[in-house]
């Protein structure tokens, strides 16, 4: 072999130690980095407490006088006598107002003179209208249920009735349900309506909310329902942390539920604390051998996170549904 024969080759030489050099630095980036990729999980703690819960319907309204009445002449005349005034209180039959025909203007209930339109000496027509009187003690409020929730409802059904401007409220009961659609639209809505025997400071026009209760349960454990994760059968269950650090994944019972919070029938007892995976994330390298983090499972890490940790106690409602406060009319669907 020639001179430049033996250099050719020598040069050959290096180059294929050169790429294999080059080649074992890269096997050695993409395989061992891969394989020593950590996965950080990061989860939600939640404590379980014992309390009431409950679901209901709400309903926005407004109160109306049950019984009133304006009174109005039947023939025209001279009003010779009125024998009452504004504000006044006035029993059934009581006399009101004396015309010159001989009519005199009785109350026909219990009530208040709310307003007097004519003065002694007046002349009026025929069906003008004289005094009007109000029962302010008992008033009523009509509420628009859509066809989703119509069904839930029922006469002598339990309700409550919140006034915004007093913060007052009163128990009640639904006392009429009408079953012919008061709406020509896409949905359609019922008139229900009940009566409450107010106090003085109550007056028509003042806006409401009513709420009828569906579901309650009393010293229950309870959980934010954020808590809850869902298997492929939809079964709910919760992750627990071992001795060691490891979730375990078990099944829980749902009772009660009102959106924000869930009753735990079974599976966990009062002041447990279960978690909810809030993220995955993996480090390391990320090269084509990715699919050989399983390989360091062991290195993986779990943090916890408590800034999500919730605590509650006491009664717990949903508010669905109604047109109070800006939310659509109608009920839980």
């Amino acid at each position: 072999m020639t001179g430049s024969g033996k250099k050719k080759r020598g040069r050959r030489i290096i180059r294929l130690l050169l790429l294999l050099l080059v080649l074992g630095a890269v096997g050695y980036f993409v395989i061992f980095r891969g394989v020593n990729k950590a996965v950080t999980v990061t989860y939600d703690t939640y404590t379980t407490r014992k309390g009431n819960i409950s679901n209901t319907l709400n309903f926005s309204g407004s109160m109306s006088a049950k019984n009133y009445e304006t009174l109005s002449a039947d023939n025209g005349g001279l009003v010779r006598k009125i024998y009452v005034s504004e504000a006044q209180s006035v029993k059934k039959d009581e006399r009101l107002i004396r015309l010159s025909t001989g009519e005199m203007i009785k109350a026909s209930f219990d009530g208040q003179v709310n307003q007097i339109s004519v003065s002694e000496g007046d002349e009026v027509t025929a069906n003008q209208n004289l005094i009007q009187i109000v029962d302010f003690s008992e008033m009523t409020v009509s509420i628009r249920v859509d066809e989703y929730s119509i069904s839930k409802v029922y006469l002598g059904q339990p309700c409550k009735v919140n006034l915004t401007a007093l913060g007052t409220s009163f128990d009640t009961e639904i006392a009429h349900i009408n079953r012919i659609s008061s709406s020509n639209g896409n949905t359609a809505y019922y008139t229900v309506s009940c009566d409450v025997n107010v106090t003085d400071d109550v007056l028509p026009g003042m806006q409401v909310t009513v709420t009828i209760p569906l579901q309650e349960a009393s010293d229950a454990i309870i959980l934010n329902k954020s808590a809850l994760s869902f298997a492929g059968d939809n079964s709910a269950y919760v992750l627990i942390s071992g001795e060691n650090g490891e979730m375990t994944q078990v099944p829980v019972t749902v009772g009660v539920d009102n959106d924000n919070y869930v009753e735990i029938a079974s599976g966990l007892t009062e002041g447990q604390t279960v978690y909810k995976i809030a993220e995955k994330k993996t480090t390391g390298n990320t090269g084509l051998f990715s699919g050989l983090q399983g390989l360091s499972n062991s290195n993986q890490t779990n943090t916890q996170r408590n800034n999500s940790n919730r605590n509650y106690s006491g009664n717990y409602q949903r508010n669905s549904g109604g047109n109070f406060g800006g939310m659509p009319p109608g009920g839980m669907r």
